[in-house]
């Protein structure tokens, strides 16, 4: 009898340890990605993911965030990769050598949305021109106001347009501007209440469904063009971090079967994200 029982505790010792190990193995094919809401909120990970892992084996656990605070996260090693679409901050970010390379792969592009009555008069395919009628209406702008890339590029347009401030209460600014500090659904979603004007990207506002008066009023602007890269986290930085498993997304979403099946994503059978990691 002894010996059997010893028997069982060893067996189910043994049970107990292989059950450890498959948890730690499992542990070790999960990554972090740190991305925007943009990618989230359109619906691509839902679409992409799954088939990252039936090629790998290899989960990845998104945090999305602006792209401000998704290179943060980068920067304090809280996440093994990036997904982000801030062209200059993602290439600073290598260069402060928190990232080992930026390859691009995928874009689309902004659309400025609005009123379907569009009382600021906004016309033509001129972004700053725009911004500019806009800036000396007495419409409501809504922006994100989160240092997410689509808040980054919001900014690069108004200078564009002579504005360095928008949110300054001149007489030149007429305009209500409301900074939400929030992601791009909920911004559209208060844009939607308030019959106000925004800046979209153009996956977020395909996917949304509470559009209400909401309508785009302009795009085709080459200023619009919107790209997005992906940066494996430093491990001469971060040794904590999982490089490899990291790597292996990046290989793959820019390879031919990752590139594919971003451009297989679509809703209402219009593409939302364009491949360009072959660009």
């Amino acid at each position: 009898m002894g010996f059997v029982k010893t028997m069982g505790r060893r067996s189910a010792l043994a049970c107990l340890l292989a059950v450890s190990s498959l948890s730690a193995w499992a542990q070790d094919k999960v990554i972090v990605m740190a991305s925007t809401t943009s990618t989230e909120q359109s619906g691509l990970f839902a679409h992409l993911l799954p088939a990252f892992k039936r090629a790998s084996g290899i989960e990845v656990r998104v945090v999305a965030l602006g792209t401000g605070q998704a290179l943060d996260m980068g920067r304090r090693g809280d996440a093994d990769v990036l997904f982000v679409h801030d062209v200059a901050a993602e290439e600073k970010f290598v260069a402060d050598g928190f990232g080992l390379a930026r390859r691009p792969v995928m874009y689309n592009d902004f659309v400025l949305v609005g009123p379907k009555a569009n009382p600021a008069g906004v016309a033509g395919q001129d972004i700053a021109a725009a911004l500019a009628t806009l800036a000396a209406s007495k419409s409501t702008f809504v922006s994100r106001g989160d240092k997410s890339g689509t808040h980054a590029a919001e900014l690069r347009y108004w200078k564009a347009a002579g504005i360095a401030n928008p949110a300054a209460k001149t007489a030149a600014l007429s305009m209500d501007y409301r900074e939400c500090g929030c992601g791009m659904g909920p911004a559209l979603n208060i844009a939607s209440s308030s019959d106000a004007y925004s800046l979209s990207d153009r996956g977020t506002w395909l996917s949304f469904k509470n559009r209400g008066n909401l309508a785009i009023v302009l795009e085709g602007d080459k200023r619009l063009f919107n790209p997005y890269g992906v940066i494996v986290v430093n491990p001469a930085k971060h040794p904590h971090t999982k490089t490899a498993l990291a790597q292996a997304f990046s290989d793959w979403v820019v390879s031919d079967e990752g590139q594919a099946t971003i451009a297989s994503y679509k809703i209402g059978g219009e593409q939302l994200f364009f491949p360009d990691a072959k660009r």
